[in-house]
């Protein structure tokens, strides 16, 4: 079977929780061959993979959203538009109704357009824009409403015109473009679409755009409904969906995703690799770590106030913080200042490393995010026998306290960017060996329970075959249909 795995922000780029997972996938499944469909947001990533392909990945395809910024259309054209092409274009941009997606996917990769901004620069567009202004947001400037409606939808649009390469299986690792890319997949070529959510993709950039300084304060909204309609077009045109854990499951629900389309396959991790790890550090150091990427969402700023805490207590502690800072590096020189501001000592940025060179030498590990799906981070130090304090995120409270499994706790849980409890979680394990102990004892049960990689290959494995065989089984039925 030839599977084409839709990401967007992530693999091949970028390492991290849904990279690991999706190379995983591809690397375990050496009977099926795999085409990468990547969606990253600058053309300067081009070809700058952190991960050695396995060979059964045939081809990676690469779109940037920043590839509108070379788009130059014509200016003032008339296109002949339905009155179902308005509707759809409109409830895009914000007006009540459903989006029949694969009308709108027609109008936007039809050959008349030479490039997507001649459609944005049309009368047809401003006509359009102008009947929402005047409906919907009357006191905001038409220039400004223009320039941002442009600069929102200029990269989904150029996305949707994409040539999307062929094959038998669509699995879009995200909603948003990814997803749109996968629904249009199916539209175009009648195949299977499997959604897997990590984290909820909506909820995510609702967050984001909530704090953004980039967005002014009336066009919040508007950008938050859009990357919902998204993720609802992804819903919507799944012939199944996937997430890791069960609250991700009724958030999903609660967006209008249809539940029994929804299956739970959680992350996993291969235990047995964390077997023989080197341990070996100075007697007298106590080591903190966080595997983690350096970018806004995981709060790495609330993770190095609340160590200049701890490090008041527990003066023999360093602090490793082990993962990629050249996705956002100016958030990682803000984070720099920051631990220079607060005159913090032992704090070590390792940058990209082998994890498993680290993790062992560790005493305890931290997560402060404020945003997560089910954290491969935690699974990994919980298979190393780690404890944890992290905050309470996605299912990472499911992960260190169980689900009455009798296993017991393996790590504290606190509140999103709560400095002072986080740091007094990370003292009270810092001043007890036993607890620590106890509680790395109890991660590496609950992991080899319920969280093993071998148990999630498995899982998506025979998901792939169900997908292929009922899809095979619909056009069987359609081609008895048009014979008879």
């Amino acid at each position: 079977m030839k599977i084409c795995i839709i990401a967007e922000g992530s693999y091949p780029y970028v390492t991290g929780g849904v990279s690991s997972w999706i190379h995983e996938i591809a690397t375990q499944m050496q009977e099926h061959e795999f085409i990468i469909f990547t969606i990253a947001a600058s053309r300067s990533q081009r070809g700058k993979f952190k991960y050695k392909l396995p060979s059964n990945i045939v081809e990676v395809r690469e779109t940037f959203l920043d590839s509108y910024l070379t788009e130059e259309g014509k200016w003032g054209q008339r296109f002949k538009l339905s009155d179902n092409d308005r509707q759809n274009l409109l409830r895009l941009l914000g007006d009540e109704g459903a989006i029949h997606w694969q009308e709108l996917f027609e109008l936007l990769r039809r050959k008349q357009y030479d490039h997507v901004a001649d459609f944005l620069q049309s009368k047809d567009f401003y006509d359009l824009l102008q009947d929402l202004c005047q409906r919907c947001y009357p006191l905001v400037p038409y220039t400004e409403m223009f320039w941002t409606v442009r600069s929102m939808i200029l990269p989904l649009f150029l996305t949707i015109r994409e040539q999307i390469p062929e094959a038998d299986l669509y699995h879009s690792v995200s909603t948003g473009y990814a997803g749109v890319v996968g629904a249009l997949a199916k539209g175009l070529y009648n195949k299977p679409f499997l959604l897997t959510e990590h984290g909820i993709y909506s909820r995510e950039r609702e967050e984001e755009i909530i704090k953004a300084d980039w967005v002014k304060g009336y066009f919040k909204d508007l950008w938050i409904q859009y990357f919902y309609r998204l993720s609802a077009c992804a819903y919507e045109q799944a012939d199944q969906v996937t997430t890791l854990f069960n609250r991700n499951r009724e958030i999903e629900i609660e967006l209008g995703c249809d539940e029994q389309k929804i299956k739970i396959i959680p992350n996993g991790v291969n235990v047995s690799r964390y077997e023989q790890l080197d341990t070996e550090k100075p007697e007298h150091q106590l080591n903190i770590g966080a595997i983690i990427r350096v970018v806004p969402i995981k709060d790495i700023k609330t993770m190095l106030q609340s160590f200049a805490i701890v490090k008041e207590e527990i003066p023999n502690a360093v602090f490793y913080v082990m993962g990629s800072y050249e996705e956002d590096e100016e958030y990682y020189e803000e984070c720099i200042r920051l631990m220079n501001a607060l005159q913090l000592k032992d704090v070590i940025f390792t940058g990209s490393v082998n994890i498993m060179e680290y993790i062992g030498k560790m005493d305890l590990l931290v997560l402060t995010s404020i945003s997560e799906g089910q954290p491969l981070a935690i699974l990994e130090g919980m298979a190393a026998g780690k404890p944890f304090v992290a905050t309470n995120v996605g299912s990472c409270k499911e992960l260190l306290e169980g689900m009455e499994d009798a296993i017991g706790p393996a790590g504290i849980i606190a509140p999103v960017m709560h400095v002072e409890q986080i740091a007094q979680a990370i003292i009270k394990l810092a001043k007890s060996k036993k607890l620590r102990e106890q509680y790395g004892h109890n991660a590496y049960q609950r992991v080899s329970r319920h969280y093993r990689q071998e148990d999630v290959i498995a899982g998506y494995r025979k998901l792939y075959v169900e997908l292929e065989d009922k899809a095979n089984g619909r056009n069987r039925v359609r081609a008895a249909k048009a014979l008879s």
